[in-house]
């Protein structure tokens, strides 16, 4: 068999075992979207996972077990880092120790701030190397080469100046992948949060004028995959270090896809025309999972 045939053959082998896969599957930790394609980059999602405590440890245990497996680049915080307030005496106990076989492993941490990151201040996060960022409070960075461009914002604190260097940056972008990150979700069915509304009449605008893609967000200690709203999808991953059982609602007109009985994260592998994405339970099972495609937009 010829290379473009030995190439086509893997492509639909790997697109039979996606297909395959449904909420509840119980699967081992492999990737299930190999392809031929040189241009991608492959990362974990992760919200509100500095806790300390056994959920904490249980998640970053089974994430180390789906890196050795097949590596990720990096991974994406969606803020609430350090639990109770953010304070940089946690650091230890709170994410390196969980985290201590990533770590070891050298993979980057690149994380946005949440609600109780700031409560002892934002300059201990900041300044801290190990979250990657920059001693800055909001950010960007990008991969592959105009493969795709990541948009770290701060949304305890949304300001003038923030809104500023969003709108250039993003009209700078040439990337084939636009993703923000932002811990505070501008859609959400979860009971105890849902969506913020102020956050969304300020950035929405801007998301959708500048043709962001995707969106993670955490605070709602949950998992959920929204309908796409504009042509955007958005993403609640909140649940690496916390679960609120029994917290989304019922009657969400808004939800395609959510989890709230176990802890989570997210595996994405973003290629130039597609990104795949699953959501992960702490003991291995597949809870959601699909295809963003380049040509839908997020539709």
């Amino acid at each position: 068999m010829d290379n473009k045939k030995s190439s086509l053959v893997s492509r639909r082998q790997a697109l039979k075992s996606l297909a395959a896969i449904t909420a509840g599957t119980l699967i081992k930790p492999t990737s299930l979207f190999a392809t031929n394609v040189n241009s991608k980059t492959r990362f974990a999602v992760m919200g509100d996972f500095g806790t300390g405590g056994d959920d904490e440890v249980a998640i970053a245990r089974k994430m180390a077990e789906f890196h050795r497996d097949t590596p990720f680049d990096f991974v994406l915080g969606a803020g609430d880092n350090i639990y109770p307030n953010g304070a940089g005496h946690l650091f230890v106990r709170n994410f390196e120790q969980p985290f201590a076989n990533l770590l070891r492993e050298d993979v980057k941490l690149y994380t946005v701030l949440g609600n109780h990151d700031v409560e002892a201040g934002r300059r201990d996060q900041m300044h801290y190397p190990l979250f990657n960022m920059g001693e800055a409070n909001y950010y960007m960075f990008g991969r592959g080469n105009g493969l795709v461009d990541f948009f770290m914002l701060d949304s305890t604190d949304f300001d003038n100046q923030q809104t500023t260097w969003l709108e250039n940056k993003l009209a700078q972008s040439k990337a084939l992948w636009k993703i923000a990150v932002f811990h505070h979700p501008i859609y959400s069915s979860g009971k105890k949060h849902g969506s913020d509304m102020r956050l969304r009449q300020r950035l929405e605008p801007l998301l959708k004028k500048h043709n962001i893609q995707v969106v993670f967000s955490g605070h709602d200690h949950v998992y959920e995959r929204l309908k796409p709203q504009d042509g955007i999808q958005y993403f609640v991953s909140g649940g690496a270090g916390k679960v609120r059982r029994g917290d989304i609602r019922a009657d969400s007109t808004i939800s395609a896809a959510n989890y709230d009985d176990d802890n989570h994260f997210m595996v994405i592998e973003l290629e130039e025309k597609q990104i795949a994405f699953k959501a992960i339970s702490k003991t291995g099972t597949v809870v959601d999972s699909g295809f963003i495609r380049q040509s839908e937009r997020g539709s």
